[in-house]
């Protein structure tokens, strides 16, 4: 019976390494005497002992690089650049994959700085931030030609981060924050400038509306006085006589006015009990004088005339 156990013990070996199983998302490659012989997917699946085994294991799944370069942009700014490549083994090239490449990984980091290096050095710096979209192209673009005849299919490309040399952030931030400045002092001297505008409008408004309310008030008392002499013509007192007692009349109202203000400061000059009389005696003979004066220029204009 002992001598049997070996022989049981070497078919239990056999018959368990006879089987394996292959991962969902993989593929497996089988090779027979150190030569390819296929490719198996997910699932269980059998070979022969001793004679195949398992050579590798490829994830088909989609797969993300992330490749950090520096490089120098049109303006001399030294940048570094993370580029995320995202790519997957295409099922049907398993073979090209395994096979013919025995480092993706750098392959494809090659790739990535030789593309990378060639357009950023075309680029400003702040066309590099603009235009980070068409660098990503650019490296998907070269890495899809290279990197599918050796079974890698490139998903997509992006550029997630930009860093440029610490003093020139600092700068950047700078200039920024200057511009900021320079925009806030622009609006602010505009918000300044209407309001002086406006104010300059609403002072001019009132003035033209305090002209015209003066000019009113003037045409009123003009009329008031025309009706005061017509009324007084009508009793028998001339022109001269009517426009004297209107004078004098509005002479001692206003100082009847002062007289009934308070905490006033105005003083009316001449202010002496007979400053009526006399201011009256003044009008008449300026009146008289002013009337011989133009009697005067019309016998002299006739007597030019004949």
């Amino acid at each position: 019976m002992l001598i049997f156990i070996p022989f049981i013990l070497i078919g239990l070996f056999v018959l368990f390494s006879s089987f394996f199983v292959v991962k969902q998302q993989t593929a497996a490659i089988i090779e027979r005497f150190g030569k390819f012989h296929s490719i198996r997917q997910s699932g269980l699946h059998m070979k022969i002992p001793v004679v195949d085994r398992v050579a590798g294991r490829l994830s088909l799944k989609i797969q993300q690089l992330d490749v950090i370069i520096e490089t120098k942009t049109l303006d001399d700014v030294f940048v570094k650049l993370k580029v995320s490549v995202q790519y997957k083994v295409v099922t049907e090239k398993v073979y090209d994959a395994f096979y013919k490449l025995d480092y993706p990984h750098d392959q494809i980091t090659s790739y990535v700085f030789d593309v990378v290096r060639a357009e950023v050095p075309k680029m400003k710096l702040d066309d590099v931030f603009v235009k980070k979209d068409d660098i990503a192209l650019a490296v998907k673009a070269e890495l899809n030609d290279a990197m599918m005849d050796y079974g890698f299919d490139i998903i997509r490309t992006l550029v997630t981060d930009i860093d440029p040399d610490p003093q020139v952030k600092i700068a950047m931030n700078r200039i920024n924050a200057a511009d900021r400045e320079k925009t806030a002092a622009q609006y602010e001297g505009d918000a300044q400038r209407i309001l002086i505008v406006e104010k300059a409008k609403a002072e001019a408004e009132s003035k033209r509306l305090q002209g015209q309310g003066i000019a009113d008030q003037r045409r009123e008392i003009a009329r008031g006085l025309e009706e005061s002499v017509e009324v007084l013509n009508r009793v028998g007192i001339n022109s001269q006589e009517a426009s004297a007692l209107i004078v004098v009349t509005q002479h001692y109202d206003t100082l009847q006015s002062l007289g009934e203000a308070t905490n006033s400061n105005l003083i009316l000059l001449p202010n002496a009990p007979q400053a009526g009389s006399n201011m009256l005696n003044d009008m008449v003979a300026s009146f008289a004088a002013s009337n011989q004066i133009g009697e005067a220029m019309k016998d002299a204009k006739k007597n030019k005339e004949d």
